[in-house]
């Protein structure tokens, strides 16, 4: 009789209950029923996949190439993975025991989680980030001990911070540059310095390298690729942002042999393979996509100087990123909280963008302002928020 009384509610397992709903989601919700609203708020490039990718699917699709492929993945794509990373990232990887096809980058992260974390261990991660990262480690009942980083040092995680946090629970460390949602990357002796503190400590590192191809400035360093960290690092990446192919739904994980078998494990009984039209359309990406990438690059470039530049005029704090498509501007000076200023800035003057505490506490005061859009449409977003913020301060 007791049984019978309960809801369902109370079937979902506790660890599930209490994680929250994406604050990115969330909030366009109720941006999906608004009409001229100009979106400055989903991760997602504007640019149509490229014609010889979306037609390589086609040939595929007619050929009947529709059927599974291996758990890791068609070997094809598996040696040009290889190949990429290595000519792209300079890290050595056997294709066929160190390179895993996933669905999206996003059950790379999963099952790298799932694969090598235990109840109570502690994995160090930089905030303000990605909204996955930490209810995913969470899953694994695992612990995620956020650490801060500032706008004085153009939100670059620092050692300093992290040996403060680092206890002898922590098991790994997470890190994902050039960053969502600061468009923060790290220098050299940057990556140097956390490789050392992860030797230092013996922990693991994933490090996610999505947005990796849109580095506008400086040198493109993957802490995989110094003495002593592919055996100690999962690389993860995928094809979403670079290659606008975020429908297509596919990412890669290269690891250690043991690792990526572990991984292999769960995916094989989670996802059993990534699509196999989606991985004809990777190999296609990497053969003969460098150039798109240029260009896209490029666009992005000029549309990431001319927000920079309005932000400031409007007196927005904004450091001019190194890479991805975001800028995380200061909205301190308008009087108003991250969350306040995205839903009255959306209500008013019918602009969305995303409350920095969607990405941790420490993102208050932020917003996060994607410009993976048009250009005609970011000037008209620019005139809208500007307006905006004199209000605000009148």
């Amino acid at each position: 009789m007791t049984n019978a009384s309960r809801s369902a509610c109370d079937f979902v397992a506790p660890h599930v209950r209490a994680l929250p709903k994406s604050g990115i989601r969330a909030f366009f919700d109720i941006v999906a029923s608004r009409r001229d609203v100009i979106s400055l708020g989903i991760g997602e490039p504007d640019f149509a996949t490229p014609w010889h990718i979306r037609s390589r699917v086609i040939e595929a699709v007619e050929a009947g190439a529709t059927r599974y492929t291996s758990n890791l993945g068609t070997p094809e794509l598996r040696r040009e993975i290889a190949a990429y990373v290595g000519r792209s990232y300079g890290v050595s990887y056997d294709w066929q025991s160190e390179a895993l096809v996933t669905v999206g980058v996003s059950e790379a992260f999963d099952i790298a989680f799932r694969a090598t974390l235990s109840p109570g261990d502690e994995v160090l991660y930089h905030e303000p980030c990605f909204v996955a990262y930490a209810p995913l480690i969470r899953t694994t009942h695992a612990v995620p001990v956020p650490v801060v980083t500032r706008r004085g040092d153009q939100f670059r995680v620092r050692v300093e911070d992290l040996e403060r946090a680092v206890t002898p629970r922590t098991r790994a460390l997470f890190l994902s540059y050039p960053n969502n949602p600061t468009g923060a990357t790290l220098r050299r002796e940057d990556v140097e310095a956390l490789a050392a503190f992860a030797r230092s400590h013996d922990l693991l590192v994933y490090t996610d390298e999505v947005y990796s191809e849109l580095t506008y400035e400086g040198e493109r360093v993957s802490i995989a690729s110094l003495p002593g960290m592919k055996q100690r690092t999962i690389f993860l990446n995928g094809f979403s942002k670079a290659w606008s192919m975020t429908g297509f739904r596919l990412g890669f994980v290269c690891a250690p042999p043991d690792l990526t078998d572990a991984m292999m494990k769960i995916h094989q009984y989670g996802m059993m393979c990534a699509s196999s039209i989606s991985q004809a359309a990777g190999l296609e990406a990497l053969r003969a996509g460098d150039g798109d990438v240029r260009a896209m690059r490029d666009s992005y470039a000029l549309r990431r100087n001319y927000i920079v530049a309005s932000l400031n005029e409007m007196g927005l704090d904004c450091f001019t990123p190194s890479g991805a498509f975001y800028v995380f501007p200061c909205i301190r000076s308008t009087g108003l909280s991250s969350e306040a200023f995205a839903l009255r800035l959306l209500n008013e003057d019918n602009v969305a963008c995303v409350p920095g505490t969607a990405f941790g506490a420490c993102g208050e005061g932020f917003v996060r302002c994607s410009y993976a859009t048009g250009m005609s449409q970011l000037k008209t977003a620019m005139e809208r928020m500007g307006a905006f913020v004199a209000r605000q301060r009148a």
